[in-house]
């Protein structure tokens, strides 16, 4: 069972509570007897950020309001004392705490939302040892939230529980075609259309990427198409989500090297299960926008038939690609499906994809990638969304000098350039099947982890999703 984030004023007796608190306001809390208010006060003067108080039949933990310069540093604050909250709570044996907001500041839902996310665990093949979470339900008590906030906050932190139950699911029990079955069931539970393309039509198609990468693959691959169209869809074009689904990477005959490198190539549908994320997330608040969600999804193996490197394959807008390295696989998939999005004449098209290592040595896992033709004011609007959700976005130049990086000598481009600048020849690649405003996200640095991070957890992370949610929320005229 997901943790439950629920909205309810009424406090029982002796229920287990966070209460928030700027650390000037202590004095005033009707909830501490005197002798508990000495207490936190004194330890407030010792630079405690939380403080435990157990009255052996109800614990309460007073958080101290952060401070910080910005907004969004004072947010992010809120979730990291909600990650180091929850390690207590885990000791203490909470199951379920009701959260007090004495900020009048909202900060109820953010100090919520790092414990929520920090709460994710991916146990489904434990067999032994498998240690659930006691947290089960976090209640927020707060009379300057809507109850409407909390149900938006929890439908958002649910679609990223799922995104990262994607990922985080091996490709033993997780091909092209089940990764289109969760995607069916996710729209079947969340509201939105799910229609999935298989090889044969992906054939009449002449998806030339997506059935190259598919080459030596025993298993068939699939197109997906997600659509939520409400009929109070506010915007006339529709908002295109575009998502890599390599279910596994092996790198093809353009073999990748092991361990750190094969080993986690499950997670290389990030992007994938991050556009199936946002629908969710969009369809289940029924957010009054038209978006649509493309999906082209197959594992890259090498086999007799694999795609070798120096052939030459027709995508699907015509254009023919010079395949150098059958590692870069994850750009001939996404440009056939750049293409296709086309036909819906988009408003603004996101793709999103674990696509370089550039990307990641060039930002680690603090920051995405991010580049595209949608303008500065677009690009500067993602930004802010990425800062007030901490999920951080680096711009890179798609200047007219790279194309040359991508010229091939028999076929109209090759799908790889030189060592240098190799983020953003992969988007100068993805740049020539686009003909709307476009912004690439390459996620390879933040989609999976290594180690804990946080409230983004150790392995998948469910990144983007929140940035791109929160972006497109902005765009409705409330």
């Amino acid at each position: 069972m997901p943790t439950q984030l629920k909205y309810n004023t009424s406090i029982a007796k002796n229920t287990d509570l966070a209460i928030i608190v700027p650390a000037d306001q202590v004095a005033q809390l009707p909830e501490l007897r005197p002798e508990e208010l000495d207490y936190v006060q004194l330890q407030i003067q010792q630079e405690a950020k939380q403080i435990i108080l157990n009255r052996y039949m109800q614990r309460i933990y007073v958080v101290v309001a952060p401070e910080a310069k910005t907004e969004a540093a004072r947010h992010e604050a809120l979730r990291q004392a909600g990650y180091t909250l929850l390690k207590q709570l885990r000791t203490d044996k909470i199951t379920e705490l009701v959260i007090l907001d004495k900020t009048g500041a909202a900060a109820s839902l953010y100090l919520a939302e790092g414990l929520y996310l920090s709460n994710y665990q991916y146990q489904k093949h434990k067999t032994r040892d498998a240690k659930p979470s006691l947290l089960q339900t976090i209640t927020i008590a707060d009379e300057n939230v809507s109850e409407q906030a909390v149900q938006e906050l929890a439908s958002l932190l649910e679609a990223v529980y799922k995104v990262r139950d994607l990922i985080n699911e091996p490709h033993s029990h997780q091909t092209a075609v089940q990764l289109s079955e969760e995607f069916v069931a996710m729209g079947h539970e969340a509201g939105f259309k799910t229609e999935v393309l298989d090889e044969l039509q992906i054939q009449t198609l002449k998806m030339g990427g997506l059935l190259a990468v598919n080459q030596g693959s025993e298993d068939t691959p699939t197109f997906t198409i997600m659509e939520w169209k409400p009929e109070n869809a506010q915007n006339a074009k529709p908002y295109v989500l575009v998502g890599k689904g390599v279910v596994y990477d092996t790198g093809g005959l353009s073999l990748k090297p092991t361990p750190q490198s094969m080993d986690y190539m499950k997670s290389d549908m990030a992007g994938a299960a991050a556009v199936a994320g946002i629908l969710y997330a969009v369809a289940k608040n029924k957010l009054p926008l038209h978006v649509i969600g493309l999906v082209p999804a197959t594992d890259n193996r090498p086999s007799g038939n694999a795609v070798a490197p120096g052939d030459v394959i027709t995508m699907h807008n015509g254009m023919t690609v010079e395949v150098l390295n059958t590692d870069a696989e994850g750009r001939l998939i996404l440009a056939d499906a750049l293409s296709f999005a086309q036909k819906y004449n988009p408003e603004l098209v996101f793709d999103f994809a674990t696509l370089t290592g550039a990307a990641m040595r060039a930002v680690g896992k603090e920051g995405m990638v991010a580049m595209g033709t949608a303008g500065d004011e677009t690009m500067n609007h993602i930004k802010e969304n990425g800062y007030a959700v901490h999920e951080r976005i680096v711009e890179f130049p798609l200047w007219d000098e790279y194309k040359k990086y991508m010229e091939s000598d028999i076929a109209d481009l090759k799908n790889i350039g030189g060592a240098d600048a190799g983020a953003i020849t992969a988007g100068i690649f993805l740049q020539h099947f686009t003909n709307y405003p476009w912004v690439h996200f390459d996620i390879a640095g933040t989609a999976y982890l290594h180690a804990e991070d946080t409230y983004r957890g150790k392995l998948a992370t469910g990144s983007g999703l929140r940035l791109v949610y929160n972006f497109l929320r902005s765009k409705i005229n409330r």
